[in-house]
């Protein structure tokens, strides 16, 4: 009974737990509360029960102790997880063979139908020059078919000039000014058959609709103005045709491609600026020496089919020029946001 006495007297010492979250509860609070005022009026049994009954409760009121050390750490959205970026990248990375393969398959594509054009269209020339004379074939030997195939499409060539001039010459000019635009493309380093079908159509087309009208008008023009038979004519003729007639002309294809490029005026205008010296300089290491031969031997009928002969040079020169500036346009504001980006990285 004694040993009892001295327990209930005593403070009772309960270890307290340590908990990271939670402040520790001590009985020794709870108990010396309780001991103020009933703890004198019970009888030693019941004052037994009441302190086993009063650690057991604190013990309840106490939380658990978590392992924090055991738990996988939880990542949280979203702020760029490793997990999502895993199944970013894996899912960006199926979207990309998919589409790697779609663009294989829409270069294969291009390339069928630019083969097909240059194959359709050659073997339709190719046919028309060999056939000239198959009305007259029969009993005609094979040397006598190629012996008379390029007298006789000269005198095709010579009876549309006098049917229809101006036509013709447009017909021309737009063959040469679309091939002239396939062999610049494919001297900037592009295959043979994945040259840009709407730039080699733009090409042929100012070549078709401006070069052979205006040339057609532009050589009798020139013979009008310079109608003597001096020997100083030609040099004259040469350098009127190589300032006049070059910078008008270098303009109007430069400015008209552009617009079907639909640029802005502004744009082309700029552009046209920073080039209009360079084109019209390169001009005079070719035309020069190929006009002696325009103005002191062609006939004037003819001159166009010998200047769109030259020209096959000369648009692969003219092209390359307005499609590099184009190109550069375009590329400017991708090469300034990729720098920007590099220079600014995302904030994590």
């Amino acid at each position: 009974m004694a040993a009892l006495n001295s327990i209930a007297c005593r403070k009772p010492i309960v270890k307290s737990q340590s908990f990271p979250d939670f402040s520790p509860i001590l009985p020794s609070t709870r108990l010396s509360h309780k001991t103020s005022s009933n703890l004198l009026k019970l009888n030693p049994k019941n004052r037994r029960n009441w302190v086993i009954q009063s650690v057991t409760e604190d013990k309840e009121l106490a939380p658990k102790k978590n392992s924090h050390s055991h738990e996988p750490k939880k990542l949280l959205f979203p702020n760029g997880s490793k997990t999502l970026e895993a199944s970013s990248s894996e899912v960006g990375g199926g979207h990309g063979d998919d589409d790697d393969g779609h663009d294989d398959v829409e270069k294969l594509s291009s390339r069928a139908i630019n083969a097909s054009i240059v194959l359709g269209f050659g073997t339709l020339a190719v046919s028309k020059l060999l056939t000239i004379d198959h009305d007259y074939w029969h009993g005609w030997t094979l040397y006598e078919v190629l012996r008379y195939v390029p007298e006789h499409n000269w005198v095709a060539y010579e009876q549309a000039l006098k049917a229809n001039p101006v036509i013709a010459k447009m017909a021309i000019s737009g063959i040469v000014y679309s091939i002239g635009d396939w062999i610049a493309q494919c001297y900037e380093g592009k295959p043979l058959f994945d040259f840009d079908r709407t730039r080699m159509f733009r090409s042929g087309l100012v070549g078709f609709t401006l070069h052979g009208s205006l040339s057609h008008y532009y050589y009798q023009f020139c013979e009008a103005l310079f109608p003597l038979d001096d020997w100083w004519v030609v040099p004259a003729k040469v350098i009127f045709d190589q300032t006049v007639w070059a910078a008008i002309w270098n303009s109007i294809y430069y400015v008209v491609l552009g617009f079907l490029r639909f640029e802005s005026s502004a744009n082309i205008y700029k552009e046209l600026k920073a080039t209009f010296w360079s084109m019209l300089t390169a001009g005079w290491k070719l035309w020069p020496f190929a006009h002696v031969i325009t103005y002191g031997v062609i006939p004037v009928e003819q001159r166009l089919l010998w200047v769109d002969c030259v020209e096959l040079i000369w648009v692969t020169i003219l092209s390359t020029y307005s499609n590099e500036k184009s190109e550069a346009r375009i590329t400017e504001p991708t090469m300034d946001a990729d720098s920007n980006s590099s220079n600014n990285p995302p904030e994590e």
